[in-house]
């Protein structure tokens, strides 16, 4: 179950060779210049070296001070503007240090003077002590304000972040009519917040990494501890130790990179962009994985069911959500299969439509110069490249393209007898029921299938269908999501798991967590609450 994680310390060794390998490749070509040195204790080395290194940056700001102290202590401020607060910076560093460090009292000579900043000179945050040049640069470019003291080879990092950044909005992919409004921002900090703002536990753990050659992006993993499986989170630590890569600039690239299955057009990794998503997920025992500099947060392991349900489902009453889970069902469906079934029976199975259909259906046609297939094809083709166009284009132009889209190249296309307009009906309406998907990387598998099963109904009919089909439950049920099979709980089945699946059932049934996921605490509820009861007259 967990094939990656038996192979452990193996392929730990490998992937810190790797790495290892990897860094001396970027030092050697001057992409990583101070890797772990440490830093010197003269400023104006350390100066130099940084002008010289960073190309003299015009964002790189290098604030000079000298304290009125006895010994006429010298400070060098280094930080990167429009990523620090300047307020704070002149708040909490430049004053503190100059009211409070020029009395006499405060010798530089002392092995105490760091240690004096860092405990009582310096009221921000998180203040960090520096020592080698990896450290230096990392504080550096995630927005601290880096202290250095003539005479000292180690340095201060204050947390002063700040800048324009994008407030917490409304999520624009998962809208939602009853719930919370707040969505992720790009901001990891913030993202982590929102997550805790749910979850007020001391149970929530989460572990900083660093990905990434060049960027240095930040990534956290979260999980309830206690729920989430050790074995399942050695195995999320194991992949993220394989990535050695340059740059992980959004959390696409550590889906692609940690995926089990590459090849598959089904995505085996979720991503949202709302937090009580996420917290929902982490109560029942999973893992997510934030990424600074992106509002998609990734959800481990995944499960085919998990990309039919929205957080807005638990929300509403079960009745409801039960409904509108069926709902989405039905358009997945109906989004990869109607065009296939329409040409398969255009084509190959007219006894199957009822013979006024079937009249109605051949009057339309006649004139048409392509087979049903093609027309298909074609109008499936040109649909695609008008909803490529709509997502690509300003919001204006992107409303008129979409106007003339769909009524004047539609309607211009029969009228032209380029094609009929039943195709017109099974096209639109595919479309439509594609847009039902919750997750995008569904509806973009359900696009890529519907080419593949209208070209098997364009050979053989119903039978292409079939073989296609059947061809796509053997790799569905094949696919892993960190060690969890894709289909559970109906392969392998598991009756206790079904009530939370295209059922969702009341609150007060739902008493275990999902028994697809190896957590030692199962019950969620502790005893079943029974539904109140009208009082008898």
């Amino acid at each position: 179950m967990f094939g990656d994680y038996l192979k452990g310390k193996s392929k730990s060794d490998s992937n810190n060779d790797k790495r290892s390998v990897r860094a001396e490749k970027h030092e050697q070509e001057g992409m990583n210049p101070f890797s772990n040195k440490p830093l010197s204790a003269s400023l104006e080395q350390n100066m130099e070296l940084l002008k010289r290194e960073l190309g003299d940056a015009s964002d790189i700001m290098y604030r000079n001070l000298e304290l009125e102290n006895a010994d006429r202590t010298k400070l060098l401020i280094v930080y990167v503007q429009g990523m620090v607060d300047d307020d704070m910076m002149n708040e909490f560093v430049i004053k503190p240090l100059l009211s409070k460090l020029s009395s006499d009292q405060a010798e530089s000579t002392s092995g105490k003077f760091l240690e004096l900043m860092k405990s009582s000179l310096l009221p921000t945050g998180t203040v960090n002590e520096l020592a080698d040049w990896k450290q230096f640069l990392q504080k550096l470019f995630m927005g601290y304000a880096i202290i250095m003291v003539e005479g000292t080879d180690k340095a201060l990092a204050a947390a002063i972040s700040g800048g324009e950044k994008r407030g917490i909005e409304e999520p624009k992919t998962e809208m939602a009519i009853r719930g919370p409004r707040e969505g992720f921002t790009e901001s990891l900090r913030v993202n982590t917040s929102l997550v805790r703002r749910k979850l007020r536990s001391p149970k929530v753990w989460m572990e900083q990494w660093t990905l990434g050659e060049i960027t240095q992006t930040p990534v956290c993993i979260m999980y309830v501890k206690g729920l989430a499986d050790e074995k399942m989170l050695e195995d999320v630590r194991e992949r993220l130790n394989g990535i050695c890569i340059d740059s992980i600039m959004e959390s696409g690239n550590i889906e692609e990179l940690i995926s089990d299955q590459k090849w598959s057009p089904f995505p085996t990794i979720m991503y949202t962009e709302r937090p009580d998503t996420v917290a929902g997920n982490l109560i029942e025992g999973r893992i997510s994985l934030l990424v600074d500099g992106t509002p998609f947060a990734l959800i481990v392991p995944s499960t085919l069911n998990m990309f039919f349900q929205t957080a807005e489902d638990y929300y509403q009453r079960f009745d409801i959500a039960t409904f509108l889970r069926m709902l989405r069902f039905v358009s997945f469906v109906i989004a990869i299969l109607m065009p296939s079934v329409y040409v398969a029976i255009a084509s190959y199975h007219q006894e199957m439509i009822p013979t006024r259909l079937l009249l109605k259906l051949a009057a339309q046609r006649e004139g048409v110069p392509f087979p049903a297939y093609l027309e298909a094809f074609i109008m499936e083709f040109v649909f695609e490249i008008l909803r490529e166009a709509v997502v690509r284009m300003p919001s204006a132009a992107g409303n008129t393209i979409s106007i003339v889209g769909g009524l004047v190249i539609g309607q211009s296309a029969v009228e032209a007898g380029i094609v009929s307009p039943a195709v017109v009906i099974v096209v639109s309406i595919t479309a439509i029921a594609s847009f039902v998907a919750p997750v995008y990387s569904l509806g973009i598998a359900a696009r890529l299938l519907r080419f593949l099963l209208l070209f098997a109904a364009s050979t053989i009919g119903f039978y292409g269908i079939g073989m296609v089909m059947l061809l796509l439950l053997l790799h569905l049920s094949n696919l892993r999501s960190f060690g969890i099979p894709y289909l559970t709980p109906f392969a392998p089945f598991k009756l206790k798991d079904l009530k939370d699946t295209l059922v969702r059932a009341p609150l007060w049934l739902m008493r275990e967590r999902p028994q697809l996921l190896p957590s030692k605490n199962k019950i969620r509820q502790q005893t079943e609450i029974e539904p109140r009861k009208e009082p008898t007259q």
